[in-house]
């Protein structure tokens, strides 16, 4: 009798070890969840946005909900020479005082500006700071042409 209480708590002690395992690890993932990447929904962009690729309707989203991050990426497809200040600039030309966003359509045919941003996507859901991602983005992208960070 003894024997098979013992056994009995045995039991429960490891059925309630995996119950605890298990729920700690819910909750884990519930909080990397919160991790996620700000990104702005298609409501409001242009068609030639909703109609493009993934990645590319991705990046726009991603910009549209990021300027904090983009502003300080450079970007080394040559767009400096049409005005553009950094990477945000490939998608976002302005928003107006009642925060309407005023859209670049640069990115809608530019790999360059798009596999940056899709780079910085990546790294910041790595937990990579802004200098991090534009200290990667100088070294893989400067092959390309200079920064168009003034």
């Amino acid at each position: 009798m003894r024997y098979l209480n013992r056994v009995k708590i045995i039991l429960l002690f490891v059925i309630f070890s995996f119950l605890f395992a298990f729920i700690a690890g819910c909750s884990a993932g519930a909080e990397s969840s919160q991790d996620e990447l700000k990104m702005a929904t298609l409501d409001g962009m242009p068609a030639e946005v909703k109609a493009a690729p993934v990645v590319v309707r991705q990046a726009y989203q991603f910009a549209v909900s990021n300027p904090d991050v983009l502003e300080k990426i450079p970007c080394y497809c040559g767009c400096g020479a049409m005005g553009h200040t950094s990477n945000y600039s490939c998608y976002v030309s302005g928003v107006d005082a009642n925060g309407v966003v005023n859209f670049d359509n640069h990115a809608l045919g530019c790999s360059i500006c798009v596999d940056i941003t899709q780079d910085a996507m990546r790294m910041i859901e790595h937990g990579k700071s802004v200098p991090e991602i534009k200290t990667y983005i100088d070294q893989n992208y400067s092959q390309y042409g200079s920064s168009n960070l003034p």
